[in-house]
């Protein structure tokens, strides 16, 4: 955990603020790479993720932008009306479950809504490496369109188009031209609301563009129906301990329970700090954090969501 304070607190737009994070003696903080997050430890109990929106080459403070959800649990609310300039907090070291990839020859960024965040990284990581890429930014309004003056400062400012859906005369995105307008070998890199990013998951799928180039990051998890869940075991590999977990309880609830000591931090499947290796079992996969590919390999499980279709999984625990 790093101890860090909130230097500077601004209103990007009526719904986002702005808030830049740095150590209290000022001192470099762990370098970080485009599409990063990190946790922050809010007064009120809760743990949040939020992608970092800096330019990765700065070292003393990290920046995020956090829209006031209204069907916020707690999260953003607090950061809104409870986080203060000069408060102090707990935050985690970066993690990049949503990085660029190295090898590709050109890169597709498109961000909904408050999805800018990693996406706006990215892109001023990429044009300060002369990568070859182009941004699609869609939102409702440009009155809730955040950083169009940093964007508009850009060097790379002619390569981003803006899409707007409800203004008199909508721009709204053409998804399936944009995706068919691309060259071979490009990557295409999502985040915005869940619906938005199955919307262009989808359509690049029916273009033809194979999973391996597809990149999404999501900030909460659709909720799931627990109707029809039943009780299952899990077995530790360490010990040999066979554990039940009841069809109303969560495997990480049960192993926190026991002193199971695995390390947390979204509890609903985004962030992907409590996955563990699946060594045996039928996982009924549940996190948004894992890749299709990912969950038929059946090589990793989110305690803190997933549930068994078996009726024992062996975890690597």
């Amino acid at each position: 955990m790093i101890d860090a304070k909130v230097t500077k607190k601004s209103c990007e737009t009526a719904d986002i603020c702005l808030i830049e994070l740095a150590r209290p003696d000022g001192s470099a903080l762990p370098a970080f790479s485009a599409g990063a997050h990190i946790d922050l430890h809010l007064g009120n109990g809760l743990i949040r993720q939020y992608s970092l929106c800096n330019h990765p080459n700065e070292d003393h403070r990290y920046e995020i932008a956090v829209l006031n959800d209204p069907e916020s649990r707690g999260g953003s609310r607090f950061v809104h009306e409870g986080l203060n300039e000069g408060d102090s907090l707990q935050i985690s070291e970066p993690r990049n479950l949503f990085p660029l990839e190295a090898k590709a020859e050109r890169h597709l960024l498109i961000a909904g809504g408050i999805g800018i965040t990693p996406i706006l990284c990215m892109a001023e990581r990429l044009d300060h490496q002369g990568g070859e890429f182009e941004m699609h930014y869609c939102t409702r309004t440009p009155e809730t369109t955040a950083f169009v003056e940093r964007i508009g400062k850009a060097n790379f400012a002619n390569r981003v188009e803006f899409h707007h859906s409800h203004t008199d005369n909508p721009s709204t995105m053409d998804t399936k031209a944009v995706m068919e307008a691309q060259a071979a070998g490009t990557h295409l890199y999502v985040c915005g609301p869940n619906g938005f990013m199955d919307h262009v998951l989808n359509t690049a799928r029916e273009c033809g563009w194979p999973e391996e180039r597809l990149h999404r990051e999501h900030f909460a998890a659709e909720a799931v129906s627990q109707e029809g869940d039943t009780a299952f075991e899990v077995q530790l590999a360490s010990s040999g301990d066979i554990i039940e977990i009841p069809a109303d309880r969560t495997v990480l609830d049960v192993l926190m329970e026991r002193d199971v000591d695995v390390p947390f931090s979204c509890e609903e499947g985004v962030c992907g700090t409590c996955a563990v290796r699946l060594l045996e079992g039928e996982p009924d996969h549940r996190d948004v954090f894992m890749t299709e590919a990912e969950h038929a390999a059946n090589e990793e499980f989110a305690p803190c969501c997933s549930r068994a279709k078996s009726k024992r999984l062996v975890l690597d625990i």
